[in-house]
């Protein structure tokens, strides 16, 4: 399988879980990588596997919330490789607390990771890429910031954060051949192992057995490393702004942002007016995706 060949990636978050699968796969389909973590015995793990299974692969460890260490990623692709063709903005934790029991720093670090290494990220390859004719920024994303998640406020709040960053995008960097999409994977990973640990407790206490990770819509991270391959290769090359979701088993599409129940007037509204407009339009309950059939 090469549907890879030649492409030169780095994968911001690829020491483990989702991103080391990503990097496994994407090797195995012949892209040259750059990869990247905090922890220097997680990252050189991966690095050792990725060659073992005979892939291109140079690590940069540190924290993409540091500009200098984005800096160095990406640079160290175009020297390494020649360029970089696509970015993968994946690296990220989660800090769970219900919006009463979140700290200061439990919002600002995940922001930190999320949105801002994003940024960074993503600005300097944007620079690189314009400089080499084009390319291609994948942010993953999550449907808690497509449509909340409990106990999520920072994590919702970045990964929301980071389709308003593809969508200016888009706009911005288009012209120069730069395609930006965004990929929420459904995954099995050391992050969603609190649903998992929920689906249990709930099962225990009401004498049930515990329904499998597969059965409650979640891949593997070799499966859903898949849809990160297609979306990466040439056969999406007509993707630009899309959302997909996959899991190994179900993909889709996320719809933008649309106005419903538009009404103009030539002069302006008054209060009164705006009343009688809404009582006759139901409100629109917020989407819950579904995760299995």
């Amino acid at each position: 399988m090469t549907l890879l060949a030649g492409k030169r990636i780095v994968i911001t978050g690829s020491s483990r879980g989702l991103g080391r699968g990503f990097a496994l796969e994407m090797a195995k389909a012949g892209a040259k990588l750059v990869i990247n973590g905090t922890n220097a015995e997680a990252l050189a793990a991966t690095e050792a596997a990725v060659r073992e299974a005979g892939g291109t692969v140079t690590a940069v460890r540190g924290s993409v919330a540091e500009s200098a260490l984005a800096s160095e990623l990406i640079q160290t692709c175009v020297d390494t490789y020649g360029g970089i063709d696509v970015l993968i903005n994946n690296a990220g934790q989660v800090r769970d607390r219900t919006l009463f029991k979140m700290s200061d720093a439990d919002f600002d670090e995940v922001i930190a990771v999320h949105l801002r290494g994003t940024f960074l990220c993503s600005r300097q390859a944007a620079i690189a890429m314009r400089d080499h004719g084009g390319g291609h920024i994948i942010n993953v994303v999550s449907n808690s910031g497509l449509s909340g998640g409990f106990g999520q406020s920072n994590y919702a709040a970045a990964k929301a954060g980071m389709m308003g960053l593809l969508y200016t995008w888009v706009m911005e960097l288009s012209r120069y051949g730069i395609r930006c999409n965004a990929f929420w994977p459904i995954a099995e990973t050391d992050m969603t192992q609190v649903v998992f640990e929920r689906a249990t407790q709930a099962a225990s206490a009401s004498g049930g057995q515990a329904p499998s990770p597969a059965a409650m819509g979640f891949g593997t991270p070799v499966e859903v490393a898949q849809g990160m391959i297609w979306l990466a290769s040439e056969h999406a090359a007509k993707f630009n702004g899309q959302c997909c979701t996959f899991n190994g088993r179900k993909t889709a599409l996320w719809t933008h942002p649309t106005e419903v129940h538009e009404s103009f007037k030539a002069t302006p509204w008054s209060v009164a007016e705006l009343a009688a407009h809404y009582d006759a339009i139901e409100t629109i309950a917020p989407y819950q995706p579904r995760f299995v059939e």
